[in-house]
């Protein structure tokens, strides 16, 4: 059993421990923690704000380890949004950004997507989309006049 397999085994049983760990090991810069919250599969897909589609584990943990080569990533999922299913979760988190200045340290928010799906190995994240945010927390919209596209 690889150190990832032995981490993904120890990882918890539902899509919030999968999440929690999963922003644990950006907040350490620990890759093989962040790899173990990702499903086994070609088609996993990661997007960072601004930045390509990431088809694989391969692009995925090349990615992170190129942000993690600079420094962990200051990140806190806040005000999550839930739609669950037997063997599918999806998240709509603000994550709450913490970024290093000539000034010091200030805050930004990001709005991520995460799914999870239940795999034979357990939970296991297989898309995070993160679109850009602002330096302020916005408030939801709720119950908007229809928009037809």
């Amino acid at each position: 059993m690889s150190k990832t397999q032995k981490q993904a085994a120890s990882i918890g049983g539902s899509a919030d421990e999968i999440e929690a760990a999963f922003y644990e090991a950006m907040q350490s810069a620990d890759i093989e923690k962040l790899m173990a919250c990702w499903a086994d599969e070609d088609e996993v897909v990661c997007v960072h704000p601004g930045g390509p589609r990431l088809v694989g584990l391969g692009a995925i943990r090349a990615a992170f380890d190129a942000m993690f080569s600079n420094a962990s990533i200051r990140a806190w999922p806040e005000d999550v949004r839930k739609i669950e299913s037997l063997a599918s979760s999806v998240h709509n988190v603000r994550e709450r950004i913490e970024v290093l200045t000539n000034e010091g340290p200030i805050q930004a928010f990001v709005i991520a997507t995460n799914v999870y799906h239940k795999t034979a190995q357990g939970w296991r994240m297989v898309a995070h989309h993160a679109s850009p945010g602002s330096q302020q927390e916005e408030s939801d919209i709720h119950e908007t006049a229809p928009v037809f596209h």
